[in-house]
């Protein structure tokens, strides 16, 4: 290779990827023959750029389109080389590819390791798009010699792993990407737990497990010996055998959903799965599917075990892979499946798709608006049989992705109909199961008219809600709405077979005709004879409630807040507010309960001296013990606790 035409310069990576590097030469990594799938899959992203690219812009090839990705094992040097003929990078895009976090994501991959054990450490590597500092792992170098289209010279970079790496333009005759591993000692040698990485038969191997359906060629030289023929064909025995060089292909290149599905074991589709997608994990569910008529398509869609770090987060790159007669046209295609839809994987491969196509124009295509409709019933039957086939299985779904079900229903109306019976709960009914609404439905006494719901962080702070005490003495089964997305689902379902959806913690709990009709009447009896009383109090949190009134709901409790029939409730106001829309607020409803000995007290106080401090006092601590109950703070902590202080103060003169 020539003299450079620039000067070699030396330059830092950024502190993160300094520690990733770190982490890598250190040995955090147990599966260490990973490094040779995410350097073959980004030769294999680096082709699939120029080809797309190739589509309106001929000249990018360099009249070179016999597009290979190439391993060259040199047990002498101790290096081994993976080269491709793809895109190739400019001098800049060097150091913004590799040395830059914008592009690694490597501070995310940091942070989520600190969450991660060792076991799930290999799976990162491919999430996070930092494949290619994996080579660290068995090198202690790593060189790259890469060139870009259209480029006249070269740029070659060179790093030991110690934070600094080498830059510096150079010749390279064809566009691409050389890169050379110089190993470290114990990856050179059978002897060391057989991690041979320059042996071609342990190259071939790990090519096959990890990128056999690479739709490029990876090739690698095999030496061969032969001994000569005479004239019969026999092997001349005493002759010196004959060294000769075969260049072989170590990948089928077969697409794998071209195949019948009965030629398929679910190891090769786990595999696939796996190379593709970069999982460590074998999916939850495969839907393999061919389809003919009016629009032909063969699809392969995957069900991951387990969400992405950044699955429920704006920045998520999940999509469909779009392919045209096995010709890759687009990744992460978003417009193909609904927006709750977002944690399948896979491609769908369809003649009727342009190879020259926009995303713009994808989204007014008429055929691929079919293949998501089909794709989407065929999800959604896919998820109901397995509902009810393999209901433990479901569950598995559905603490990973019922969120993303649950926002369906509430983000768009049609969803409704379609995703309600796929909802799951936990309820009063059982500690340990969940329940569907059908279950519940089905469950309700024959007097019950609505589906009855409580709002709370975790099961047992729901358990605890006072509201909860009747419904509990009258055996009503409450599902218990936990995540935030909840009450916003049951919102807008309104109500499910014609029952509609009660809050314990709002208006009336229509217990007409379940609750006895003496107990109706003395409410209304109690509310009429503590008519002033319940003015004063109301009177005493003016601009903190809107009523207040004789509970029919408490039990052992003296206090609760409800929210109006109208307007949001109190849950969905904390969450509004934690986001930022704080102007929304709940009609708040002060209940108390008469049969209670803090109402007679409160009763007599108000009988001795409405003005008197006590009273206000009492009004104020049973309005903070209410807030408290639901997860709310006091609007002046101070002062409450010091009235509580000042009351046991009292009482224990008494």
């Amino acid at each position: 290779m020539t003299q450079s035409t620039i000067a070699k310069e030396t330059r830092e990576f950024q502190t993160e990827t300094k520690q990733l590097l770190d982490l890598m030469i250190h040995s955090i990594y147990t599966n260490r023959e990973i490094f040779l799938r995410e350097l073959i899959s980004n030769a294999s992203d680096a082709i699939d750029k120029i080809r797309f690219e190739s589509l309106t812009n001929q000249e990018i090839l360099e009249g070179n389109n016999d597009f290979e990705i190439f391993l060259i094992p040199d047990e002498n040097t101790k290096n081994l080389t993976i080269s491709d003929n793809g895109m190739g990078m400019t001098y800049d895009e060097v150091i913004e590819n590799i040395g830059t976090i914008a592009k690694s994501g490597t501070k995310a991959f940091l942070e989520k390791l600190k969450d991660s054990g060792e076991g799930t450490a290999n799976e990162l590597i491919g999430q996070f798009g930092v494949g290619f500092y994996s080579a660290f792992m068995v090198a202690k170098k790593v060189t790259v010699i890469t060139r870009a289209p259209g480029q006249t010279k070269g740029v070659r970079w060179e790093s030991t792993g110690d934070g600094t790496y080498t830059i510096e333009e150079c010749d390279k005759e064809s566009r691409g990407t050389i890169i050379i591993l110089t190993l470290n000692d114990e990856y050179c040698s059978a002897d060391h737990s057989g991690e041979n990485f320059l042996d071609r038969y342990t190259l071939q191997s790990l090519v096959k497990k990890y990128s056999d359906y690479i739709r490029y060629p990876i090739k690698m030289n095999f030496t061969k010996e032969e001994k000569p023929l005479d004239a019969d064909g026999k092997v001349i025995e005493d002759a010196p055998a004959k060294q000769t060089v075969e260049v072989r292909t170590l990948n089928s290149m077969t697409p794998l959903w071209t195949k019948n599905k009965k030629d398929i074991s679910k190891e090769e589709y786990h595999q696939f799965y796996k190379t593709m997608f970069y999982d460590w994990e074998d999916p939850l569910e495969i839907i393999h599917s061919k389809v003919e008529g009016v629009v032909e398509y063969t699809t392969v869609l995957f069900i991951p075990a387990h969400a992405p770090f950044d699955f429920y987060q704006r920045e998520s790159t999940s999509g469909i892979r779009l392919y045209s007669k096995n010709v890759f046209v687009m990744d992460n295609y978003k417009d193909l499946l609904p927006d709750y839809l977002r944690f399948v994987r896979g491609l769908v491969d369809s003649p009727d798709f342009s190879l020259n196509i926009s995303r713009e124009l994808l989204q007014h295509s008429s055929q691929l608006q079919k293949v998501g409709k089909n794709l989407e019933k065929s999800l959604l039957k896919t998820l109901e049989t397995m509902l009810s086939k393999e209901r433990s299985k479901y569950e598995t779904f559905w603490k990973e992705y019922g969120k993303a079900i649950k926002s369906g229903i509430y983000s768009d109306f049609q969803n409704r109909e379609k995703l309600q019976d796929l909802l799951l709960f936990p309820s009063s009914q059982s500690t340990d199961e969940l329940t569907t609404l059908a279950d519940y439905v089905a469950r309700m006494q024959d007097a019950q008219q609505v589906i009855y719901y409580a709002t709370g962080k975790d099961r047992s702070s729901v358990e605890r809600l006072p509201q909860m005490e009747l419904l509990r003495e009258k055996g009503i089964e409450v599902l218990y709405l936990l995540d935030r997305v909840d009450e916003f689902a049951i919102e807008a379902l309104r109500e499910y077979k014609d029952k509609k959806f009660q809050s314990i913690s709002r208006g009336d709990l229509k217990l007409d005709e379940i609750a006895d009709s003496e107990n109706k009447q003395e409410v209304e009896n109690l509310a009429k004879e503590n008519e002033t009383l319940l003015k004063a109090v109301q009177e005493r949190l003016t601009g903190k409630i809107a009523d207040v009134k004789i509970s029919n709901r408490l039990k052992s409790s003296p206090v609760c807040l409800v929210s109006g029939d109208n307007g949001i409730s109190i849950s969905m106001e904390q969450i509004l507010t934690e986001i930022d829309k704080a102007s929304l607020k709940a009609q708040r409803i002060l209940e108390l309960n008469p049969h209670h000995k803090v109402f007679h007290v409160l009763k007599d106080l108000y009988e001795q001296d409405p003005s008197s401090n006590a009273f206000k006092d009492y009004c104020d601590l049973l309005y903070g013990q209410a807030l408290l109950m639901e997860g709310l703070i006091p609007d002046d902590p101070i002062t409450f606790a010091n009235k509580i202080a000042a009351l046991m103060a009292e009482e224990n003169k008494k």
